[in-house]
């Protein structure tokens, strides 16, 4: 392979048959040494114990300046500025320059560039770097030299490198211009080009290169048939791949286990995700050893499946000290996101830490995945963590990265943070796309900022970037949230004029908005719409539909539904059954009801605890305790855990079936499972403790109930002061009065009539009076009856001095009233008491 000056003359003697002659001859033959060393890899390594950092890398020293020919030595020896740099050290050279600088200085330098065959390793060596535009203009400068001889091998890697960097058009043209440098394609420029459409999606483009080299007369190769399948299944057009798999077989060319990676990655990239599965287990039926690229490929299928068990036990299984396949970075990525679609994010991050811990570097996928993980659930601080770890680590964020940190703060309901990513996105000169646009309209959409959501749509349209369905269905949702009705329509405008065809998302999205404020007449319009264009509904339609017609009280219309989904065979999800039981309920059809839960669980649908509670609420309807009781009692057997809205519709049908005492103990089971209280609870116990009469569970509530005065309806508390007053209890229902004025509670006229009944009734007219008095001062206009009730009080009951004295007060305050009637603002408990003594 080499080319050495030493000549090693050979004397060979000739006898000549038919001269005779005596006389020797001498042949001198001229053959130079080889170097068979100057191309060889040899590796070295650094390690820095202090820092924990370690280094392996190869080099490669190629013909140095001892083993060019003679002339092109002598040439340069006097020169200073002529290098005997390795091919390794040329290259870091090279590398060490920006991409828009010249690197023909360096290269007229290097001493070794007379020896053409160092021209391959170069190349090979720029190209495993992927130093895109310095292997370009390598190969150009390497052109324009004299001694350049053009060679298949690296034109096969300048497509390769080409391909890698999506640049079929440069690819395609390196393939002709190798023929008119009279450099025939072999087999490797094909596959290289094949490859290269493979990388783009572009498989007929690949098909017809495979016709181009059958026509050629070069036999395709396993590698050729390989590529070809990927080009295939990489645009999920996976029954091409099959074909393709069949014709290689049929051809004589088996396949290995590349072609079994591709062919579950073809079904994989088609949704095949059953189909994958079942290849893998025939996979293993013919005692075909999968890899760790086999591995990922089936844990991948799982997670799409859901079957999230199975992927853990195949991510443990490889992860044993045994194994043949050890998880590498794909693998742990996979697991990550199974933890964040499955809503495990401690998981999450518990992965990434074993991951680091086996010694495995992350990459910026790994990150990106986390950084998604976070995000799904609005934890932007870890979010913001993990952003912060990618730029320390080394790695540049991306697109990806960007919009995943924008999507945590808009998750997390901070549509202003999640500006300022955006506009740090465009700083750091990383081009925002179609993604990151719906992410930042989303932000705004979500937290009700619609004019926001909308200018973010028309500076996407102004940066050229055209809106898809799903920046629509955004606004969609958005709008809904507002409660806007005509944006809505504008909306949906605005997608028709753009030329966006609605999908069954979309449609959903403007069903949904149109129920959430209450147009059930445009939203039955839209969805005679959707049908007409024959634009199939699913399960989510008539959930939306049915669920929203069961807010609207439209239950005959709920039911209507019903009868058109059946008629679609679409299969009925939990809440479509939690909806129908709803429906059901509200018109006493108790009954159908009933066999629609029991239906639900036949069709083998776990009921959850929302189609639990509509059963509640459908027993609480028709006032059958019993078997509301039994069904809270199968629903704590099947581990689902009762809510605050579960154990109120079981109170309220305990109420009402005169079973008051249950209501008591499943107040205490509640405060052993921590389950929150709220408004409808606390109604429902105070209900119970007034038909017990158990004054003293009801002080107990009061007092349990004081931190969530605030947020407690003024009718509940009004039910509190009436059961204290009925009881007799007049101090414990002022001290109440008291506790809810102090905690900002609005009090309305009824309290205070309730106030001042129970007072009237205990003989308190000195409260009486007094309350009358904070009633003026906040502004409630005592009632003429209640004047009446205490002048009749008095003279039934007060005698008459406390009468004549109860008659001046309510004298005063009438004259006071009427000075103040031009209205001042006033504490509605005054600071001292009216009358001494009360």
């Amino acid at each position: 392979m080499t080319t050495l000056s030493n000549q090693l003359p050979l004397k060979l003697t000739l006898h000549s048959d038919a001269t005779h002659s005596t006389r020797p001859k001498s042949l001198i033959l001229c053959k130079k040494r080889k170097n068979d060393t100057a191309f060889e890899e040899q590796k070295s390594g650094f390690v820095d114990y202090d820092k924990g950092q370690h280094e392996v890398s190869t080099r490669v020293a190629g013909l140095r300046k001892d083993d060019i020919p003679k002339r092109y030595r002598l040439r340069v020896q006097g020169d200073r500025f002529q290098k005997d740099w390795t091919i390794s050290e040329l290259v870091n050279r090279i590398l060490e320059l920006n991409h828009w600088e010249n690197v023909e200085p360096v290269l007229n330098r290097w001493v070794a560039r007379f020896a053409r065959k160092n021209f391959p390793v170069l190349i090979k060596e720029l190209t495993q770097r992927g130093a895109f535009e310095h292997s370009v203009k390598v190969f150009e400068w390497m052109k324009n030299q004299k001694n350049y001889c053009a060679r298949n091998d690296i034109y096969n890697m300048m497509i390769r490198l080409h391909a890698r960097h999506n640049r079929i058009d440069q690819a395609r043209g390196l393939f002709f211009e190798m023929q008119k440098w009279r450099c025939k394609p072999d087999v490797e420029t094909y596959n290289a080009l094949i490859h290269a459409h493979g990388r783009a999606g572009q498989w007929r483009w690949a098909m017809n290169i495979m016709e181009d080299m059958l026509s050629a007369a070069i036999p395709p190769s396993r590698s050729t048939y390989n590529n070809l399948i990927n080009a295939c299944g990489s645009s999920g057009n996976w029954r091409e791949a099959l074909k393709v798999c069949k014709k290689m077989t049929e051809n004589g060319v088996g396949p290995d286990l590349v072609t079994h990676n591709i062919v579950l990655s073809a079904y994989k990239n088609g949704a095949q995700y059953s189909k994958a599965l079942s290849y893998f287990e025939l996979m293993k039926g013919t005692n075909i050893r999968p890899d760790t690229t086999t591995l990922n490929i089936v844990i991948n299928c799982l997670v799409k499946l859901g079957q999230y068990g199975k992927a853990i036990e195949i991510f443990n299984s490889m992860r044993e000290k045994r194994s043949d396949c050890r998880p590498d970075i794909v693998t742990f990525t996979s697991i990550i996101h199974l933890y964040s679609i499955s809503g495990q994010i401690e998981n999450c991050k518990a992965v990434f830490n074993t991951m680091l811990a086996e010694g495995i570097r992350p990459n910026i996928v790994s990150y990106n995945t986390l950084m998604a993980a976070y995000a799904s659930r609005g934890m932007s601080k870890e979010a913001v963590a993990v952003f912060d770890q990618i730029k320390q680590n080394g790695f540049r964020p991306d697109v990806v990265s960007y919009t995943s940190l924008l999507n945590a703060y808009g998750r997390s309901q901070l549509p202003e943070k999640a500006r300022e990513v955006f506009d740090m996105m465009r700083r750091d000169n990383c081009k925002p796309n179609l993604v990151s646009y719906n992410a930042l309209i989303d932000a705004f959409g979500s937290n009700g900022l619609l004019a926001e959501a909308v200018e973010v749509l028309r500076q996407m349209e102004q940066d050229g970037i055209k809106p898809n369905i799903v920046s629509i269905c955004t606004l969609l949702a958005a709008c809904g949230r507002c409660g806007q009705k005509v944006n809505i329509d504008a909306v949906l405008s605005a997608a028709e004029l753009r030329g966006i065809k609605l999908n069954t998302v979309a449609y959903n999205s403007a069903i949904g908005s149109y129920m959430n404020v209450g147009e059930f007449e445009k939203a039955l319009a839209l969805y005679e719409s959707m049908r007409k264009r024959k634009v199939i509904p699913d399960s989510v339609t008539y959930t939306v539909l049915i669920s929203g017609c069961c807010k609207l009280s439209k239950y005959g219309e709920a039911l209507g539904f019903l009868d058109d989904m059946q008629d679609s065979k679409i299969p009925f999800t939990k809440e479509v059954y939690s909806s129908l039981i709803c429906a059901y309920s509200k018109q006493g059809q108790v009954a159908e009801a009933e066999s629609m839960f029991n239906m639900m669980k036949v069709t083998g649908c776990c009921p959850d605890v929302v189609a639990y509670t509509a059963m509640l609420h459908a027993y609480d309807v028709a006032e059958n305790w019993t078997k509301a009781s039994a069904l809270f009692l199968e629903m704590e057997r099947n581990d689902i855990q009762p809510d605050s809205i579960a154990c109120s519709a079981l109170m309220r049908a305990f109420n009402r079936g005169g079973q008051s005492s249950k209501v008591l103990v499943l107040a205490e089971y509640m405060r052993e499972k921590a389950i929150p209280l709220n408004d409808a609870i606390f109604f429902e116990i105070v209900s119970a403790c007034s038909i017990l009469r158990d004054w003293k569970t009801t002080i107990d509530l009061i007092k349990l109930m004081e931190p969530w005065f605030p947020l407690v309806s003024i009718g509940l508390m009004n039910q509190l002061l009436h059961l204290l007053g009925k009881s007799g209890k007049v101090e414990s229902m002022t001290k109440l009065f008291y506790k809810i004025i102090a905690s900002g509670v609005a009090v309305n006229y009824n309290t205070y009539s309730i106030l001042l009944k129970n007072l009237l009734s205990a003989g308190n007219w000195r409260k009486y009076i007094e309350v009358l008095q904070w009633m003026e001062d906040a502004g409630i206009q005592p009632s003429h009856g209640m004047f009446v009730d205490i002048i009749s009080f008095s003279q039934k009951s007060c005698g008459a001095e406390n009468a004549d004295k109860i008659r001046k007060m309510l004298e005063s305050m009438r004259r006071s009233g009427d000075k103040n009637s031009s209205g001042r603002i006033a504490s509605p408990m005054p600071t001292a008491p009216l009358i001494a003594g009360s």
